[in-house]
């Protein structure tokens, strides 16, 4: 490899998804329903929309820095601000759930994910029978490749764990998976942990064990399975790496 190349393989590797700004540094007081929080910004108090509806138990704990985006006005909102992250001991863990699929996809724009390097994104938000796919990859010979992003926030001795809820759409989704496969097709679910301090990946069992059974299956009917790490800032989202993962109760 050249000096040149490697400046510019070492350049991409660190490039990070821009966040929208700038960011406003408040106190989280209370969620009175999942889309919304209260917000204590120096001495007044505002509504802010939560775009994560996940439990957030162990997350959003009263008393805890949370940094809001103030939006442009508009007929349809509810509410002035957005909730882009939360500071939980000096980590920053975003509290934006679709975020990540804007990541994988500037990741295999830029050939981050070595599992994917193959593939090409020919379509975003594909339909197969009555399920929506958020991609539809493809390979050079046009073989077509169904994968799922999930959003990864909860955290515990350093290992992420999803979901922090029940979550019957995403069995749904990982038996439709299973079934791609079974019709001869490829299909893949990449876990994005949106946080840098996790070093493997666990189903979280006690949470919802009918999707945590369903993605151990999934695994043994040859849906592709991994999870990825990412660094935070108030100005971007960088991959880090890909952790290991354990799908066994």
């Amino acid at each position: 490899m050249t000096p040149i190349c490697g400046i510019i393989e070492k350049l991409l590797r660190n490039y990070g998804m821009k966040i929208k700004g700038p960011l406003i540094k408040g106190t989280f007081i209370d969620r009175p329903n999942r889309f919304l929080i209260i917000v204590k910004i120096k001495n007044k108090y505002v509504k802010s929309h939560l775009p994560d509806p996940g439990r957030l138990t162990e997350i959003l704990i009263p008393g805890r820095v949370v940094f809001l985006r103030k939006e442009n006005f508009n007929v349809n909102r509810k509410t002035q601000y957005t909730t882009v992250l939360t500071d939980i001991d000096g980590e920053l863990v975003s509290l934006i759930s679709t975020l990540p699929n804007q990541f994988i996809r500037e990741c295999i724009e830029l050939n981050h994910l070595s599992f994917l390097e193959r593939l090409n994104i020919k379509k975003q938000e594909i339909k197969y029978k009555t399920h929506r796919f958020d991609f539809l990859l493809t390979d050079k010979k046009n073989i077509q490749f169904y994968l799922e992003v999930k959003s990864v926030t909860y955290v515990n001795n350093r290992i992420a764990k999803f979901p922090d809820a029940i979550t019957e759409r995403g069995r749904r989704h990982v038996n439709e998976l299973s079934n791609i496969v079974k019709n001869g097709l490829q299909a893949g679910i990449i876990f994005v942990v949106q946080r840098s301090d996790a070093d493997c990946f666990q189903p979280m069992w006690d949470r919802d064990p009918e999707f945590c059974n369903a993605l151990f299956n999934a695994k043994k009917c040859g849906v592709d399975i991994w999870c990825i790490k990412s660094r935070l800032t108030k100005r971007d989202m960088t991959f880090i790496s890909e952790i290991p993962i354990n799908l066994k109760p």
